[in-house]
């Protein structure tokens, strides 16, 4: 067994079939489920960008179906939505936020760029984002249905438990499958919207749809997943273990 998801001295004593694990050090806090409440929406917003990367990630696209429902022109469309993004991730990059956060828009909006320019077609400017999101949900329904729920990954390392709620947090373990199932079903859901439109509507209506359901599909997963885990056995510290352990090695030494 790993340092990831190595037992405690007393983490068996409850029985195998127990929904509770035994916490590790620094999960309880004095002010009870509140605090872990907090906690669980404070590493949510971290984990997806919070509200500037939903502003991040919308605004290019709604500048660019703007842009095209003035004037038609894709390349002016493209070029202005392309040039907002990479703003915005300079402007990360000035504040000193991740960097992740800062070019994964610019990237995201730079292969609709090419792909809209190269076909000279409006629609497929939200083609890539729409094929990655086909994918995610895919992965979600997946990785939920084989036991290793992508959340949980995703997520662990930010709550500091790693993948010690694979094999000593059962409850939390299924709190992870449910929201990757909540993922998974909401983003199949848009794409089951949007890949029509995309093959049969108009450009503009399919534009502005698009940009429509780019956050409240996001916010409803968001607020499914704090739901669950904040019903779930708080996260088991790892990393608090881990230096726990080492301190008491260094203790123990003559």
């Amino acid at each position: 067994m790993t340092p990831l998801d190595k037992p405690t001295a007393g983490s068996h004593a409850a029985g195998p079939e127990t929904e509770r694990a035994e916490p590790g050090p620094d999960v309880h806090d004095a002010d009870g489920p509140a605090a872990t409440r907090e906690v669980t929406e404070a590493a949510l917003f971290e984990a997806f960008g919070g509200l500037r990367g939903l502003v991040e990630t919308t605004v290019p696209g709604l500048v660019f179906i703007g842009i095209y429902t003035v004037n038609a022109d894709i390349k002016t469309a493209a070029l202005a939505a392309l040039g907002l993004s990479a703003l915005m991730g300079v402007l990360r990059l000035a504040r000193k936020d991740t960097v992740k956060h800062a070019f994964s828009g610019v990237f995201g909006v730079g292969f609709g760029v090419v792909f809209a320019m190269m076909t000279g077609n409006a629609k497929d400017f939200y083609l890539p984002g729409m094929l990655y999101t086909l994918g995610l949900s895919l992965t979600y329904l997946i990785t939920a249905a084989t036991g290793v729920p992508l959340l949980g990954l995703v997520l662990g390392p930010v709550f500091k438990e790693n993948l010690s709620w694979r094999t000593r947090n059962p409850g939390r373990k299924k709190a992870y499958t449910k929201a990757s199932y909540a993922w998974g079903l909401i983003l199949l859901t848009k794409c089951a919207i949007l890949f029509p439109l995309y093959f049969w509507g108009d450009t503009q209506q399919f534009g502005w749809v698009t940009v429509a359901l780019k956050i409240p599909p996001f916010l409803l997963a968001v607020y499914l997943t704090w739901i669950f885990l904040a019903k779930a056995p708080a996260p088991i510290n790892v990393i608090a273990e881990m230096e726990e352990e080492e301190e008491r090695r260094k203790a123990e030494k003559p």
